[in-house]
């Protein structure tokens, strides 16, 4: 029997233990799935911008892992300890060792903000919070309704990070949160970045740009954040930007014994082939979601769209076929814009966000670079198609390879 093991339960973890399991080919290759993780519940994560404005509970994004992975599925909820990829063996957190003929690693990214200095000491959880976690995110709720006035900043403090436009969207609807409370004027928000503009893609940069400046969200970029001292974050260059309540996008790093191991990066993201999402020095070993180094978004639809590759090479490779140079970074993501609308990106590699139509071409309905209310209804039917097609492996009719179709080239 065929040892498949998957380090995450997360998206892309999930889905592609749902989808290996499903295909009748594990069954002529004999295959015994095992998914690893500590965590029992699997966090809806998009829904972690909703929590902190009250726009949904924790019950609604939240579900036990055992319940959404096939039964013949094995799950170990223990963490990983280190990898021993000479003798493709993994340790787990009692000491026990589990081989592997394939592995997966799909750890996703954890937030470390005890590694920027200053930024988790006195202040941390009074008036410096992130929501990237469940409990960040909860207690935030907690300190914008008490919030009445003063400078809100969202602040960056590198890259990369998962979902990226994730603080965009933050900024965004708190502008329209304090003005549902009638106190957006007592309200300064400032929208503090690393970045040169509001996002990484020109295009796009400048569609969001221009939002901000509409929404009177001040626009501070080029800020790589050194340090929290006095209610202020402190760049290395020694700006300054002062803050009543810090929402922090901490560093990003994957998972340690990634960081120790030899298929690893330094920030401890897995070295992959950024087509193929194979391992270069390790044939058997590939990676999908947030936990690879590859220069794509580190966003759910990316993981998505990766698992169809990494399942159609896991099979590949067992069957000592080459593996399929397949991946090419398509992306898209939702974004909230307040008031009940939102935009929608759709980009790859190769090709930055651009206007157009999406998921048919010429047709729609969703409109990519404007703002409606159509997307934002289709950011809020996300979170079914998420928990009843995606996490099951159930067909979707959006091709994993980007399509210039239906857009609109801007030179």
């Amino acid at each position: 029997m065929k040892q498949v093991v998957i380090l995450g339960g997360g998206t892309g973890g999930n889905i592609l233990a749902n989808r290996l399991q499903k295909d009748r080919r594990s069954v002529r290759f004999d295959l015994q799935i095992t998914v690893v993780d500590p965590e029992k519940d699997h966090l809806y994560q998009p829904g972690l911008l909703f929590l902190p404005f009250g726009s949904t509970t924790r019950e609604k994004i939240i579900r036990r892992k055992r319940q959404l992975l096939r039964k013949e599925i094995r799950l170990v909820e223990q963490s990983v300890t280190s990898l021993d990829t000479i003798a493709r063996t993994v340790t787990l957190a009692d000491g026990s060792l589990l081989p592997y003929d394939v592995l997966v690693v799909a750890t996703g990214t954890r937030i470390a903000p005890e590694e920027t200095e200053g930024l988790t000491g006195e202040g941390w959880f009074k008036n410096r919070f992130d929501f990237y976690t469940l409990e960040g995110a909860t207690r935030l709720q907690a300190a914008l309704q008490e919030f009445t006035g003063g400078h809100l900043v969202i602040n960056i403090v590198d890259v990369p990070i998962k979902c990226p436009v994730a603080p965009l969207e933050f900024a965004f609807l708190a502008d329209d949160y304090f003005k549902r409370r009638g106190i957006r004027n007592k309200v300064k928000i400032s929208y503090v970045t690393p970045l040169d503009n509001a996002f990484t893609k020109p295009v796009a940069a400048n569609v969001f740009k221009n939002l901000l400046a509409e929404k009177n969200i001040d626009l501070v970029t080029e800020f790589n954040t050194g340090r929290v001292e006095n209610n202020q974050i402190v760049s290395w260059d020694d700006r300054t930007v002062d803050f009543d309540l810090l929402v922090t996008v901490p560093l990003h790093n994957g998972a340690e014994f990634i960081k120790n191991s030899d298929i690893g990066d330094d920030l401890g993201f897995v070295r992959v082939d950024s087509a193929t999402l194979q391992n270069p020095m390790h044939k058997e070993i590939f990676a999908l979601g947030d936990a690879t180094s590859v220069p794509a978004s580190k966003a759910g639809s990316v993981a998505h769209f990766e698992s169809e590759t990494v399942h159609e090479n896991i099979m590949r490779f067992l069957a000592g076929d080459e593996p399929l140079a397949d991946f090419d970074g398509h992306s898209n993501c939702f974004i909230e814009t307040g008031a009940g609308k939102a935009a929608l990106i759709d980009f790859s590699y190769e090709v930055e966000p651009l206007p157009g139509s999406y998921p048919l071409p010429f047709f729609g309905p969703l409109r990519l670079l404007k703002v409606t209310r159509l997307n934002h209804w289709g950011k809020l039917a996300f979170r079914l198609i998420y928990w009843h097609l995606m996490l099951p492996a159930r067909y979707l009719p959006i091709s994993r390879h980007f399509s210039l179709r239906g857009k609109q080239n801007i030179t």
